[in-house]
């Protein structure tokens, strides 16, 4: 293993030991909190997920709220995110999370913070974690984990991609299989594992198309349009949660034009972070990506079993 990936590991294992042992503190609120989160640094479908389990979640008429960092606003502290706000308040993800689902959504580096803050507002109903897997500081009651095909080969930390080694897994309550992952090499034990299948709703193109984005695996996106039939003539991706500006609207009319497009294609995210200038890319197309889970009711009766266990016998407060 490379050295600087041998030396982050240590610092990740350091730091859970100190979790697990009582020695850093961990908050508890009062409400059941249940993480979606993964091991590598983006890409594998947490926030797709996470409004998949909402929906659940509200066809059941469980009331519940998302606590969610805010990556990559330019603001700091706890605050309510507004549907109709600016990416650079409350991040893109939180955005379309709170349009999506209708529910109160909350940003704070402090995800325990943000937890008070809307046990204060909204009573101690159910949180929903985003991106929590890594955020120990704040008690949860089930911890999900999202796995992509590449994670099992896939090394820590600066020179690959995880944040954590895969026998952090042991600290998950439920494994979930995306994008046609498999078990192989993982160190399951007893988890529930469960599988999702990465979907979009592309629109009806005759014409070719010019298809971009700002995720972190860009190429999933184009190879699902292509999949779905759309013709498209050319490709430009950004990096994620990119922010886009007036030259990369310039960029795309202008590779448009290159390749004779009649339309462009993006996803709900990236519609976000064009703000007032999604105007002056038409016509645009905006296609959902969602992530669908396989037996869900199942899926959805052992996590709400297993919060019911988990308050039965309750964590320790600070």
């Amino acid at each position: 293993m490379n050295p600087l990936a041998t030396l982050y590991g240590t610092v990740v294992q350091t730091r859970n030991g100190l979790y697990d042992r009582g020695k850093l503190p961990i908050g508890k609120l009062r409400g059941p909190v249940v993480s979606i989160g993964n091991l590598n640094v983006g890409g594998s479908g947490k926030t797709p997920f996470l409004i998949a389990l909402g929906k659940l979640l509200q066809q059941r008429g469980i009331a519940f709220d998302v606590l969610s960092r805010g990556y990559r606003r330019a603001t700091r502290g706890v605050a309510l995110v507004d549907p109709a706000g600016s990416p650079r308040d409350f991040g893109d993800e939180p955005i379309l999370i709170v349009r999506k689902l209708g529910v109160p959504v909350v940003v704070g580096e402090d995800r325990y913070q943000a937890g008070q803050f809307a046990e204060q507002r909204f009573g101690p109903q159910l949180h929903l974690l985003d991106d929590g897997f890594q955020h120990r500081r704040l008690a949860r009651d089930f911890d999900i984990v999202l796995i992509t095909p590449s994670d099992t080969r896939d090394t820590l930390l600066p020179t690959g991609r995880l944040r954590e080694p895969l026998s952090s897994l042991a600290r998950a309550d439920a494994v979930v299989l995306t994008n046609e992952a498999t078990s192989d090499g993982l160190p399951l034990g007893n988890r529930q594992v469960w599988r999702a299948s990465r979907e979009i709703i592309a629109p009806r193109l005759d014409d070719p198309c010019i298809a971009f984005c700002g995720l972190a695996r860009p190429t999933n996106f184009f190879a699902d349009l292509a999949s779905a039939g759309l013709t498209v003539a050319g490709t430009k991706s950004f990096a994620d949660h990119h922010a886009y500006t007036k030259a990369d609207v310039r960029k795309l009319r202008f590779l448009g034009e290159r390749y004779g497009a009649a339309a462009f294609v993006t996803t709900e995210k990236d519609a976000i972070n064009l703000g007032p200038l999604i105007s002056e890319l038409t016509p645009l197309h905006v296609v959902p990506v969602q992530l669908r889970l396989q037996a869900p009711d199942a899926a959805m009766d052992w996590v709400l079993s297993r919060i019911a266990a988990a308050n039965a016998h309750p964590h320790e407060t600070i």
